[in-house]
């Protein structure tokens, strides 16, 4: 695999900005790593480990190099999924294999309910459909409460509250959405606020991708091979339950891979999972998908 050579894309509203690891000996799929809210950066580690085909991240529009015409306007799957649609036909590469985390699996899925020739094979991690979910009115409240407590305190308060959720286990009681979020200090994170209002999390992405609505129709009659993923410590936790429900509506069961939410991170964003046996758990997947 070579060094990564970066480029752009111009799509309807934004202009993406992507990576490519080339390994031009390889006959495998190109292999596309996607998050979101995260970006490319956060794949460099698990990228590092399959030097053995070409690897594509990019950062979703709004989000780190990536930009958009109106950095006020909410992101939404389907935008997402046409943006990765239009990144594989530039690559030009033919049907690619999708590794995506959180809501980059939000977007993949839904991506694949509208072009599953584009898609090979999909693995999603833990995507946070709260919209899925048995307790749907409490988690999404709950969803918009922290989407309230950003635009009345800014990030520091949004993050701590986003933690407390996402890190919450179990079913959300009925009036979790009304309980007092805890206060940023108890995180690490600063108190004041800067006036900012255009974190791609919290006011771009959070209510679109935790509200979206799948199609489960099309993507039980899609070509696309579907592997929904969880972390074996994350479990009882939002994007965990998610996955769990996801996977049952496809009529499936979640693979089980290492760690928690971000077990590929090896030190990416500050944070540590378990990239080596994550890495490994996912070639696992990858092969025995494509001898099936």
């Amino acid at each position: 695999m070579t060094e990564p050579t970066t480029h752009t894309l111009k799509v309807p509203g934004a202009v993406l900005t992507y990576d490519v690891r080339r390994n031009t000996s390889s006959k495998e799929p190109v292999l596309l790593m996607i998050g979101s809210p995260m970006g490319a950066a956060g794949f460099r580690t698990l990228a590092g480990h399959f030097t053995e085909r070409t690897v594509v991240t990019y950062d979703p529009r709004g989000v780190e190099r990536s930009t958009k015409s109106d950095d006020k306007a909410e992101s939404t799957p389907d935008q997402h999924a046409d943006d990765l649609h239009r990144l594989i036909d530039a690559l030009g590469a033919g049907p690619v294999d999708i590794f995506a985390s959180s809501g980059g699996a939000v977007n993949a899925l839904a991506l694949v309910a509208l072009h599953p020739q584009q898609v090979r094979m999909l693995i999603a991690h833990e995507p946070p459909s709260a919209q899925v979910l048995p307790d749907r009115e409490a988690a999404l409240a709950t969803c918009r409460a922290i989407h309230d407590t950003y635009h009345r305190r800014g990030w520091g308060a949004g993050m701590a509250h986003f933690i407390a959720v996402v890190s919450h286990k179990g079913p959300f009681a009925r009036d979790f959405a009304q309980q007092p979020p805890p206060e940023p200090a108890m995180f690490g994170l600063p108190p004041e606020d800067n006036g900012s209002r255009n974190d791609p999390m919290f006011a771009h992405n959070l209510l679109s991708c935790t509200h979206y609505q799948h199609d489960f129709g099309a993507l039980k009659k899609a070509s696309t091979h579907i592997v929904i993923g969880a972390g074996v410590e994350s479990e009882g936790e939002l994007a965990s339950r998610a996955a769990h429900a996801v996977a049952e509506r496809l009529g499936s069961s979640p693979v089980m891979f290492p760690s928690n939410h971000g077990g590929f991170l090896g030190g990416e964003y500050g944070q540590s999972g378990a990239p080596d046996a994550f890495a490994a758990k996912l070639r696992e997947v990858l092969v025995q998908v494509a001898y099936t």
